[in-house]
């Protein structure tokens, strides 16, 4: 996407940032100078300004006022800021300083270069699914979220294995005793589901991974489903469970009820900087170079 007449791509940018860290604040106060030099426009989201002791504006006025988004953290604080701007379909930028950052992709000594070629119209734009999750108990809908990484059905604090029922489009699949089961995106096979040993999905992939979480069978193993599918998982026993969505909304589950999981009208918009490939990040954060490396 070209710039327009000599100005930013982006004219009017909110800033976002992990709370709690000296570091990330003094990183937000210089992005924000370097963004004012560039002639945008910038706001700050509620939370992280009262960090900085200055006003801030909350998600809702982010969502209808800015271009873009640059959150400065980590992958949870990027997840957690998504989730809020993915209905107003503000793109968001990550400025990585947390400790793997997946989605995350400017690293902090290349921050005001990263930032500026996107600024300049050097960036390319990709959508990721999410997932729309709702749980019912009885005739009554208990709760309805989204999760970009992944949703989860699992023991709770007792630490036992809980029972659940597995649907695929209205077809029984099975019956597992198992701690639990997660349902993760492209995006979130890299997260939880990769520690579990579920598939790494391509984003371009229209397709989610079923990964049963220690179960009590040698013959449940991940699978790939198509994104298209109604996924449903029925609590059948269990002395204490939890639904999980993207380890920011938690649930506790009752037996007899019903998780229901289906992709998203809706995507989260990344912009990413020049020079950005997927699979370059793969072999940076997995260090498969360096796996290579030790086993020559």
């Amino acid at each position: 996407m070209p710039p327009s007449a000599g100005k930013p791509s982006f004219g009017r940018v909110a800033l976002i940032g992990k709370l709690g860290s000296p570091e990330i604040a003094a990183s937000l106060r210089e992005l924000e100078a370097f963004l004012k030099s560039r002639g945008c426009q910038t706001v700050i989201e509620k939370d992280t300004a009262a960090e900085l002791g200055v006003r801030g504006s909350d998600y809702a006025a982010i969502g209808t006022g800015a271009d873009l988004a640059v959150v400065v953290g980590g992958d949870g604080t990027m997840l957690a800021a998504a989730r809020s701007l993915v209905r107003s379909k503000v793109p968001v930028v990550g400025v990585n300083q947390g400790r793997v950052g997946f989605m995350t992709d400017i690293g902090h000594r290349d921050m005001q270069s990263g930032i500026g070629a996107i600024l300049d119209g050097q960036y390319s734009l990709e959508e990721r699914a999410l997932l729309d999750g709702e749980i019912v108990r009885g005739k009554e809908s208990a709760l309805r979220t989204l999760a970009l990484n992944e949703a989860v059905v699992g023991k709770g604090s007792q630490g036992r294995l809980i029972e659940f029922e597995l649907w695929l489009d209205g077809e029984y699949i099975y019956t597992l005793r198992a701690d639990g089961m997660i349902v993760a995106t492209p995006t979130g096979s890299t997260a939880y589901a990769l520690s579990a040993q579920g598939p790494i999905l391509h984003p371009a992939v229209p397709a989610l991974a079923l990964v049963p979480l220690n179960p009590h069978t040698l013959s449940a193993r991940p699978v790939s489903i198509s994104d298209r599918t109604k996924i449903e998982i029925v609590l059948k026993h269990a002395l204490d469970a939890r639904a999980h969505f993207d380890g920011l909304a938690l649930f506790d589950m009752q037996e007899g009820d019903r998780l229901t999981l289906r992709r998203s009208a809706d995507a989260v918009r990344f912009v990413h900087p020049p020079g950005y490939k997927y699979f370059a990040t793969l072999r940076e954060k997995l260090r498969w170079s360096e796996v290579l490396t030790k086993e020559k």
